[in-house]
């Protein structure tokens, strides 16, 4: 076998060599840049939140790396809530603080890179860690709703419904027996209406639509303004307020 290479050949090879590495340079690159780019908690809302009389009777635990729990005196039910895409785990402080507000053991989870859809299961194990709950729910905002509708698709006998917040259902759970909360704003410039309407038929028959007059689609976290989004009317504590009072109704109709 004649094993020498044409020096034509070996300069071939050496560039491809070179585009190769760098191409995945400019992957490793934009990837880093993707994953750094997201939104961010507004630190002194969440604590603002925090120091509200309201939330004073809410105990807050991190029992495990990855989870944040909102504990009321005497939860009536529980929700995991799966945060929107890019966006700080720590953005949903306040939401989860008003709903624990209303009677509702919270656990808020952190997705990689902040990223709901890398951990679609992110939800597994948490009910059975509060055995004195019977009832859950779950839910998200955005993408973080999109991914929580296909987790319950999946475990619809374990929970008594789904909670979506600018978000829409992708699987069909029309006849799961489940209930359904959906809210958003209307001043929502970052949802995609016209596969939120195309989708709707995928909520139960009796679901509950609910929409914010003068909210936007970053108003249900403490994150400032985001990219495409509409001019709310509503402030955030405002949106906040009346999403947590949405929430803590549909709740208590459904354990009536």
């Amino acid at each position: 076998m004649n094993n020498n290479v044409s020096p034509a050949r070996k300069r071939r090879r050496v560039r491809a060599a070179a585009i190769c590495m760098a191409v995945l340079l400019l992957l490793t690159a934009a990837g880093g840049i993707y994953v750094g780019d997201y939104y961010r908690a507004d630190e002194a809302a969440v604590a603002a939140f925090a120091a509200e009389p309201q939330f004073s009777a809410i105990i807050t635990e991190l029992p495990e790396k990855g989870v944040h729990v909102f504990r009321p005196e005497s939860p009536a039910a529980g929700l995991i809530f799966y945060p929107g895409g890019k966006v700080e785990t720590e953005a949903y402080v306040p939401l989860m603080e008003a709903c624990a507000a209303e009677g509702i053991l919270c656990v808020l989870v952190d997705m990689p890179l902040r990223l709901a859809v890398l951990d679609l299961n992110a939800a597994d194990g948490i009910p059975d860690r509060y055995p004195e709950i019977q009832r859950w729910y779950i839910g998200g905002h955005s993408l973080g709703g999109a991914m929580a509708s296909y987790y319950i698709d999946r475990h619809a006998d374990d929970y008594e419904g789904l909670i979506l917040l600018g978000a829409y259902c992708n699987p069909d759970i029309s006849a799961s027996g489940l209930k359904a909360l959906s809210l958003y704003g209307s001043e929502d410039g970052v949802m995609n209406r016209n596969k939120y309407n195309k989708n709707k038929p995928h909520l139960p028959a009796d679901a509950t639509e609910l929409i914010l007059n003068g909210g936007c689609h970053a108003g249900f976290g403490a994150y400032g303004p985001q990219k495409g989004d509409g001019v709310p009317t509503l402030t955030r504590a405002q949106q906040i307020a009346r999403t947590a009072e949405a929430i803590g109704a549909f709740v208590a109709r459904n354990e009536a």
